[in-house]
């Protein structure tokens, strides 16, 4: 590569210090150029901990300043990162995917601009047949996750319906229904429905379960696709982030392969 891409980082928290320390410590073709965090103070003092050098900015100004976009922050302010990146017209990696569903008009922003939306796998595997298999006729595609209870504690879903989830003794299927309403109902939780949908059959018609299961101990994800050209069943088990249950160590890695794929000049898989 002969020109460098600048990063900006959306959320400081598990996902988004892995990344700025990646950065920080060189990845050839890429630079960071800010970031953002909820408590600014923190973040700075955080930042001058990892050994990072890169201002602290607001989410709206991140795309403004950055070539690429990286989203890593609360579902809540997930259009403050996204409206403004895809306005100028940058490349945009959000894990709040599941936000995707609900602001559809996001992929006609980002064509009328220039802009580009890349979805990370993140904590699943086999997106690239997933993607492969749509090129055809997908018949069905079904996803069974399993957490431990703490990776499911505060979702919407179960504080709605009324669900306990706490000293459970037996896995507990707390939900059961299409990507669409998984990704409203678990939005920090299972961001990996959306992904999945949005490689395959869509949100309406890819069908999910969550069970809160308190004899594992990773989170767990089971996909099952049949298609014309193909069959295949794959499970992951991802180890969750002891600072943040909900979120598995294999995501910030995902994002920076994504990155080191925007520069390298060569690319593995679909």
């Amino acid at each position: 590569m002969t020109t460098e891409m600048t990063v900006a980082i959306g959320g400081l928290g598990v996902i988004g210090e892995a990344v700025a320390k990646r950065l920080a410590e060189g990845m050839p073709g890429l630079r960071l150029v800010a970031v953002s965090a909820r408590r600014r103070e923190r973040a700075d003092a955080r930042l001058s901990e990892m050994g990072v050098s890169a201002p602290v900015l607001p989410l709206e100004e991140l795309g403004a300043v950055a070539d690429v976009v990286v989203e890593c922050a609360p579902a809540s302010v997930f259009m403050d990162v996204a409206a403004p990146a895809l306005a100028n017209g940058r490349i945009f990696i959000p894990l709040s995917c599941g936000m995707l569903l609900q602001h559809e008009d996001l992929a006609d922003r980002a064509a009328q601009s220039g802009g580009r939306i890349i979805v990370p796998t993140g904590a699943l595997l086999g997106l690239d047949a997933v993607r492969a298999a749509s090129e055809g006729v997908i018949h069905s595609v079904t996803m069974v996750t399993r957490k431990p209870p703490a990776g499911l504690a505060g979702a919407p879903h179960l504080l709605d319906n009324g669900i306990n989830i706490e000293n459970l003794t037996a896995p507990l299927k707390v939900f059961e229904g299409t990507a669409r309403d998984a990704a409203a109902g678990f939005p920090a939780n299972v961001n990996v429905a959306a992904a999945l949908s949005l490689a395959g059959i869509g949100a309406d018609t890819t069908l999910i379960e969550i069970w809160a299961d308190p004899t594992v101990t990773r989170n767990t994800h089971t996909i099952k696709v049949d298609s014309d050209a193909t069959r295949f069943e794959m499970t992951i088990e991802g180890i969750p982030s002891r600072e943040h249950p909900a979120t598995g160590m294999l995501t910030p890695l995902s994002v920076i392969a994504t990155l080191r794929g925007l520069v390298s000049p060569m690319r593995v898989g679909t």
